[in-house]
């Protein structure tokens, strides 16, 4: 199985990276991890709506060309389903036993996915309704497939 995160700007913080390197160390054990990191398009510093919705077009196009095919696309937004470690481990064994050798999570801007984005995703997904900074949801996020696939594991780190 292949996952790969799908994020718009590069993590800055070094404890961030070590934090992400250790993730991608851990993953490894179980899938070809990756993160493709895609350079946001840069808007004014008080966009208009059209200005917005200009960008996340253009940063659609850009995430649209990275996904594989047969791949289970999760598109991280504030409107999508919270789901528990277990239930979110349920999604991704199931995505492996329906034939979807690749899970891409698509993390956004700080304006968020286009809708374009959203619309193709079969799995729109919140990590919770608090607003966590872009760098620190991605680490999250791979902490929490790590988890994932200690509990399609059994291993001992989920309690």
């Amino acid at each position: 199985m292949n996952i790969q995160i799908i994020a718009l700007g590069k993590l800055k913080e070094k404890y961030l990276t070590d934090a992400m390197k250790e993730y991608e160390k851990r993953i490894s054990g179980f899938a070809k991890f990756s993160v493709t990191e895609l350079e946001p398009i840069k808007i004014s510093e008080n966009p208009s709506e059209a200005e917005i919705a200009s960008a996340l077009e253009t940063e659609a196009d850009k995430i649209i060309q990275k996904i594989p095919s047969n791949s289970l696309v999760v598109a991280m937004c504030i409107e999508g389903k919270q789901f528990g470690s277990e239930a979110f481990a349920k999604k991704i064994n199931e995505a492996g036993v329906n034939g979807k050798s690749n899970i891409v999570f698509i993390i956004g801007s700080s304006h968020g996915l286009s809708p374009k984005v959203k619309n193709m995703a079969q799995i729109k997904m919140s990590m919770s309704e608090m607003t966590f900074p872009h760098q620190l949801a991605r680490v999250m996020l791979s902490e929490q497939i790590y988890r994932a696939f200690t509990i399609i594991n059994n291993r001992k780190y989920h309690k």
